[in-house]
């Protein structure tokens, strides 16, 4: 009998909900739990796997459905994995690591597939045409980019004295449920360094005096600069209260040893400040038969958390779009100008449309500093067009939409203008994309070529996705 009990949650936020039972899990629910029905009604349950018999606890409970955890596993799935992380079970940024790496992205197409069907309102001969090759990488060390929560228990507070007070300090990712932050001393899905820092970051945070009033750390790796051998790494410290020159000088002697620029950033996002040296912030693109670009970004920026697969991704956006010379393309919701300026390589133009004036002026200052002189980004916001703009009067050989998780239903009414061939939508959220593909085929008149699922996020529920639209 194989047996295993997940890290449980504190006992002020369970909520037992009679004896434990034994179920048969048929399947994985878009966020990785497994499904199961008793006496009709669903129930979800963490750490359980398809094929998978095990007792459970239900936790809480509504009317339509049942939450649970695994007691005791009966009959175990031969994809099940022994979890790598330590508070796999409490921490809510891994869902998937007892599932192989493997087999996470077959249950990842397979959320795509239900929901181009259920919400899409595709029929099979419509959703897709071709499934694309899944994209992954090294599932593990992958993350370039992290916010951790920060909050100090300890009774007294950072001393500024030089005192640790690291046991007292929480610093990681939520917990899987609730606002609680995961007592965690290490992360495998980090990019190095940051999986050997967060020990030491804690001690920094606890002997400061201000150690109550730190929130959050924000983190970012770029490149490693003229041949160092640790990348670059900048860390944002989110302050409420004024550090004091103790705590100034604390926070540079950790940036010192570590090899990291250190920012405060006292209120909102305008707010932030290098308290050490802020050395160069980028990242290489590098594709096949295509100049390597490098694109710069500050501390706070949205990137590709996933180097390798951005990577990947890009050479995949091109192959499908396969822009051709003469062509005019429209990248919306561009930022740095991630898929602009790769293809420039292959076109006359691309117009970038973002809605954050920063990211525009970054990626303007990116496609001067890489030499290229056939991209243009404009400032919108997507989500309430200016229905003068000029960029909405010319007409697009071919269309890029990277929106968020919002997805990109405010803009789909211009494409008929555009009078665009072919529509590259990449996603982050399969049920927005699904909402979004409905619209383009059963009401603007497009195919759905092609789809796939690429692992951005392994061992996560997050489903990053592909999806090509032509018009024959």
């Amino acid at each position: 009998m194989a047996r295993r009990r997940p890290q449980r949650r504190a006992a002020h936020t369970r909520q037992n909900i009679g004896a434990p039972i034994s179920v048969h899990i048929e399947s994985l629910s878009h966020d990785g739990r497994g499904f199961t029905r008793v006496d009709g009604k669903a129930v979800f349950v963490w750490g359980a796997l398809p094929g998978e018999t095990v007792t459970v606890q239900r936790l809480k409970g509504s009317k339509d459905f049942d939450l649970a955890e695994v007691l005791e596993i009966t009959d175990r799935s031969a994809e099940r994995v022994e979890p790598k992380c330590a508070v796999f079970g409490t921490c809510g940024g891994c869902s998937l690591q007892h599932l192989a790496a493997e087999k996470q992205i077959g249950y990842k197409q397979q959320v795509l597939a239900n929901n181009l069907s259920r919400i899409g309102k595709l029929a099979t001969t419509k959703a897709p045409q071709t499934w694309l090759e899944p994209l992954v990488a090294e599932p593990w060390y992958y993350r370039r980019r992290a916010r951790f929560a920060v909050k100090d228990t300890s009774k007294k507070g950072g001393s500024g004295n030089g005192a640790s007070a690291k046991d007292g300090v929480l610093l990681g990712f939520r917990e899987r449920e609730g606002q609680a932050i995961t007592a965690m001393s290490r992360c495998e899905v980090l990019q190095a360094p940051l999986p050997a820092l967060i020990e030491p970051l804690k001690t920094a945070i606890g002997q400061l005096s201000i150690s109550r009033d730190v929130t959050q750390v924000e983190v970012s790796i770029g490149e490693a600069i003229d041949g160092a051998e640790q990348p670059t790494v900048a860390m944002v410290f989110r302050v409420m209260k004024p550090t004091s020159d103790s705590d100034d000088a604390l926070l540079k002697a950790f940036g010192a040893e570590f090899g990291i620029d250190i920012y405060l950033q006292p209120q909102g996002p305008n707010s932030i400040y290098p308290l050490t040296a802020a050395r160069r912030l980028y990242f290489p693109i590098k594709l096949q038969n295509q100049p390597r670009l490098e694109l710069d970004f500050q501390p706070t920026d949205f990137i590709q958390v996933n180097s390798a697969l951005n990577n990947k991704m890009l050479e995949r956006a091109v192959d499908l779009l396969n822009p051709q010379p003469g062509e005019k393309i429209l990248d919306l919701f561009c930022g740095l100008g991630n898929f602009t300026l790769p293809l420039t390589q292959r076109c006359e133009k691309v117009v970038g449309i973002e809605g954050d004036f920063s990211l525009v002026s970054r990626a303007r200052d990116n496609a001067k500093n890489n030499g290229i002189d056939n991209a243009e980004f404009l400032v919108e916001n997507l989500f309430e067009v200016n229905r003068g703009a000029a960029w909405l009067n010319h007409r697009y050989d071919a269309v890029v939409l990277d929106p968020p998780r919002a997805g990109a239903k405010e803009i789909l009414p211009f494409l008929p203008k555009m009078a665009a061939s072919r529509v590259l939508y990449i996603s982050c959220h399969p049920g927005t994309l699904a909402r979004d593909a409905g619209t383009l085929v059963n009401e603007l008149g497009y195919e759905l070529t092609a789809a796939g699922v690429m692992d951005m996020f392994p061992h996560t529920s997050h489903v990053e996705s592909f999806a090509l639209f032509e018009k024959k």
